[in-house]
């Protein structure tokens, strides 16, 4: 199928309209009622231009198969991505990866500092394609006083810049897809971090699970690091340590997408979980890692203090024992 992107047009309302209903009628109690609910489907790139925004149609065989709109809101200069549906009968073929960079490069180029989305609970499969495109539950639930009795989850990323962010249990979980794919790739890379390759992808999603678990008990904190809207890496801060050891926070998973790699996100995660510590009354900060990893020398540069070493503590990938050294360091 060949498929063909464009401005969206007013006289676009049919196939926008059949596009939308097709995929509403995939969940069971959603009804579109156009003029009772969406008279702004009749004429929607009229709506998004006077909204500031943009609306783009993606054709094919000669019908509407895809459709994306973006545009401000007032605050911190956020941006949103809204009106966004592919057709079933195109999905897998990456238009929705072509719609979404094409919604979001608008915004960026326009000054947008924040994406932000709304999507209904329901709707679990463009749950997951956000995710794995960095975007993290944010805020209460909306309720629309629709005939659909809509609930809808607020998504939300930094859009540009490197963003460092400590995540709540809501955005923990939803995260969770994003991290286990950073994780797997990371332990593929020789990474020293409790795993030894490979790692099956379902594994590192029940370890960012548990994760997510002590958030919400308020035994960890979590940090995201964001590279240009892409979930890029994470470190935590383990705050469940023994009732002696309240002064002290235990630093944890430090890990960086490969792909993402000499952008200064690892510093920029070690500072913000600097910062953190101190904000929950830590006054000790304490981390462990493998002897020559490519941490080490990042670590004595931002103060960590070596306080010992372990001989042949755990494995590499090829199975030969390592070293770990032990440092800590006064937040601050």
């Amino acid at each position: 199928m060949s498929i063909a992107l464009r401005p969206g047009r007013d006289a676009d309302a049919d196939g926008f309209i059949a596009l939308i209903d097709a995929c509403w009628a995939e969940y069971p109690g959603c009804v579109l009622d156009v003029d009772g609910e969406l008279p702004e489907l009749r004429a929607l790139a009229s709506w998004f231009a006077e909204a500031g925004g943009v609306l783009w149609a993606a054709e094919g065989d000669g019908r509407i198969i895809g459709m994306v709109g973006t545009r401000p809101l007032r605050e911190d200069a956020a941006w949103e991505i809204c009106r966004m549906y592919v057709a079933n009968a195109a999905r897998g073929s990456g238009l929705a990866q072509t719609l979404l960079d094409t919604a979001e490069a608008h915004a960026r180029t326009a000054g947008a500092e924040r994406m932000v989305l709304w999507t209904d609970t329901r709707f679990a499969r463009a749950h997951g394609f956000y995710e794995k495109r960095g975007y993290v539950r944010q805020g209460s639930i909306r309720i629309l006083d629709d005939v659909s009795k809509s609930l809808e989850f607020r998504y939300a990323k930094p859009a540009r810049g490197l963003i460092v962010e400590a995540l709540d249990a809501a955005a923990a979980a939803s995260a969770e897809r994003r991290l286990a794919e950073i994780l797997v790739a990371c332990v593929a890379g020789g990474a020293s971090v409790s795993y030894l390759p490979p790692l099956p992808l379902e594994r590192a999603r029940g370890f960012w699970q548990r994760v997510s678990s002590e958030v919400a008990q308020g035994k960890r904190v979590l940090l995201a690091a964001w590279a240009d809207g892409q979930l890029a890496g994470t470190v935590q801060l383990d705050l469940g340590t023994p009732e002696n050891q309240q002064h002290r926070a235990e630093l944890a998973m430090l890990l960086v997408d490969p792909a993402f790699r000499r952008r200064g996100i690892a510093r920029a995660l070690m500072r913000r979980a600097d910062q953190a510590a101190w904000a929950h009354g830590r006054n000790l900060m304490t981390l462990g890692a493998r002897a020559g990893d490519v941490g080490e020398a990042l670590y004595r540069d931002l103060g960590w203090q070596e306080g010992g070493r372990i001989p042949g503590y755990a494995l590499n990938a090829d199975r030969t024992p390592a070293d770990r050294l032990l440092f800590w360091k006064r937040p601050g």
